[in-house]
C-alpha cells in the first residue's frame, strides 16, 4: 500500500514530472470507453434510428404547486438522433482519450454519459407508449421515495467500510428495523418510538457483526450473510407466530405524517421532494450532509479514514483501531435500521415477510457506485430509486418495451455499477482486513 500511495509524489519531485505520474500510475484498461461505446451505438439505433416518430409530453407541475408550469412536449425521434449523437461524441472522446495519451477519461464524462443516457432512454420510452405523457414531477418525486431505505443503507456501508470492516448485514439490519418499529408502534401507538427501536435494532445487528468480525476475527463476509440469513428467519418467525395471531394490537403501527411546509413544498418539482416529507425523509438528508462533514471535516473523521486505510500507523499514534471499527459499525446499524423504519412507518401500515426486498444488497451497489462517500452514495442510491420507479411508470402508461425488461432495470444498473463500468472506484485500503495488535 505504501508504494502505491507515495510513487507519484516521487514521480512530482522530479524534472519531468509531466510524463512520471503516468508511468506509475495503474495501467488504464479499455473497459469504460469500450462501454461507453457500446452503449452510445445502442442509443443511436433505438433511440435515433428506431425512435418513434411521435411527441413524448412530461408534466412538470402537480396539482399543489403555488404556480403552474406548461408541460414539456419533445419530439421523441429529432431527440433521439441529437442526444444519441452527444453519446457517441463523449465515448468517442473516451477512446481518444486511451489510444493516444492512455489516460482515463475525466471523472465528469460517465456522470454526463449517464445523464443523457437517461434522458434519451426516458424519452424514447414515453415517446412510444400508447399513452405518450408522464408526470415528470411523479417521476422525480417518486424515485426519491423509492430510494429513501437504500440511502440509509449506503450510508451505513460508507461507515462501516471507511472503518475498515465490511458491512454485507445492510439486508438484515433493515429488515430488523421495518420489523421492529412496526411491532413497537403498534404496541405503543406512537411512530416516533417505533423509529427509535428500528435504530436500536439495526444497531444490534450491527453490534453482533462488529463482535465476530473484530473481536472474534471471523470472516467479515461470513458473518454478514450469515446475519441476513438469521434476521430473515427470525423475523419471519415472529412475523407468523406473534403478528398474525393479533394484526391489530401487534401489527397496525401508527404512521409517520407527512411534514408540509408551506409555500416551499408548492414549488414544482423540487418543492415535494425537499419540503414535502416525513421525518425520515428528512433524516435522510440531515444523514448525508452530517456523515459527510463527520468524515471529512472533522478529526473524528480523519481517525476513522487512517483505521481503514491503515490501522497499523493508526494504531501508532494512539488511535484505538478495534474500538473505533466496532462503534462505527454499531453506528452504521443504526442508520441502516432507521432506513428499514421507512417500510412500516411510512411506505406500507404493515410489516411483511422479506419487506426490504433485497434493498440491502442494492444499497451496495450505491455504496461502490459512490465510491464510499456519502455524497456520491446518495446520488447512486437517487439512481437506483429512478430505475425501480420508471419500470413501474411505463408500464401503466403502455410503452411497447417488455415489462419484464423493465422490472429489471433496478438490477442492470447495479451489475454495472458492481462491475465497476462507470468507472474506478478504490475500496480504503484495510477495507475487510481485520487487525490483530502486536
Amino acid at each position: 500500500m505504501s508504494t502505491t500511495a507515495t510513487s507519484p509524489v516521487q514521480g512530482e519531485s522530479q524534472p519531468d514530472k509531466g510524463r512520471r505520474p503516468a508511468a506509475s500510475a495503474k495501467p488504464v484498461t479499455w473497459k469504460l470507453p469500450v462501454t461507453l461505446a457500446v452503449l452510445a451505438t445502442i442509443a443511436f439505433i433505438f433511440f435515433g434510428l428506431l425512435g418513434p416518430q411521435a411527441n413524448a409530453k412530461f408534466g412538470v407541475s402537480s396539482g399543489g404547486d403555488f404556480f403552474q408550469l406548461p408541460a414539456i412536449d419533445v419530439p421523441a425521434f429529432l431527440s433521439g438522433i441529437v442526444l444519441s449523437l452527444i453519446l457517441l461524441g463523449l465515448a468517442g472522446y473516451a477512446l481518444v482519450l486511451k489510444a493516444k495519451r492512455n489516460v482515463r477519461p475525466p471523472s465528469w464524462l460517465p456522470a454526463v454519459f449517464t445523464v443523457v443516457f437517461v434522458v434519451a432512454f426516458l424519452i424514447w420510452v414515453v415517446g412510444g407508449a400508447r399513452s405518450p405523457s408522464i408526470s415528470l414531477a411523479g417521476l422525480i418525486a417518486g424515485s426519491v421515495t423509492l430510494a429513501v431505505p437504500i440511502v440509509f443503507g449506503s450510508l451505513s456501508g460508507v461507515l462501516c467500510e471507511r472503518a475498515g470492516v465490511v458491512n454485507i448485514a445492510i439486508e438484515g439490519q433493515l429488515l430488523g428495523g421495518a420489523f421492529t418499529a412496526a411491532l413497537v408502534a403498534s404496541v405503543t401507538h406512537n411512530p416516533y418510538l417505533g423509529l427509535l427501536a428500528a435504530a436500536v435494532a439495526g444497531a444490534l445487528v450491527s453490534m453482533v457483526l462488529a463482535l465476530f468480525s473484530i473481536k472474534y476475527v471471523v470472516n467479515q463476509i461470513i458473518v454478514g450473510v450469515v446475519l441476513n440469513v438469521l434476521v430473515s428467519g427470525l423475523t419471519g418467525f415472529l412475523f407468523t407466530t406473534v403478528m398474525q395471531s393479533d394484526p391489530e394490537k401487534y401489527n397496525s403501527p401508527a404512521e409517520l405524517p407527512i411534514i408540509d411546509i408551506p409555500v416551499l413544498s408548492g414549488i414544482p418539482i423540487i418543492g415535494p421532494i425537499l419540503f414535502k416529507q416525513s421525518v425520515v425523509g428528512y433524516l435522510m438528508y440531515v444523514a448525508v450532509i452530517v456523515i459527510w462533514v463527520a468524515l471529512f471535516k472533522t478529526k473524528w473523521g480523519l481517525r476513522v479514514r487512517a483505521v481503514g486505510e491503515h490501522p497499523q500507523a493508526a494504531d501508532t499514534l494512539g488511535i484505538n483501531v478495534n474500538a473505533t471499527r466496532f462503534w462505527n459499525v454499531t453506528i452504521g446499524g443504526a442508520v441502516a435500521g432507521i432506513g428499514g423504519s421507512f417500510f412500516t412507518l411510512v411506505a406500507i401500515d404493515s410489516f411483511t415477510k422479506e419487506i426490504s426486498g433485497g434493498r440491502g444488497f442494492i444499497a451496495l451497489a450505491a455504496m461502490i457506485l459512490g465510491r464510499w462517500n456519502p455524497i456520491g452514495a446518495f446520488f447512486a442510491a437517487l439512481l437506483f430509486g429512478f430505475a425501480d420507479n420508471l419500470q413501474s411508470i411505463v408500464t401503466i402508461i403502455g410503452t411497447p418495451v417488455p415489462s419484464q425488461f423493465m422490472a429489471m432495470l433496478p438490477y442492470i444498473v447495479t451489475v454495472f455499477a458492481v462491475a465497476g463500468l462507470v468507472g474506478k472506484s478504490r475500496a480504503p485500503a484495510a477495507d475487510g482486513i481485520p487487525y490483530v495488535k502486536g
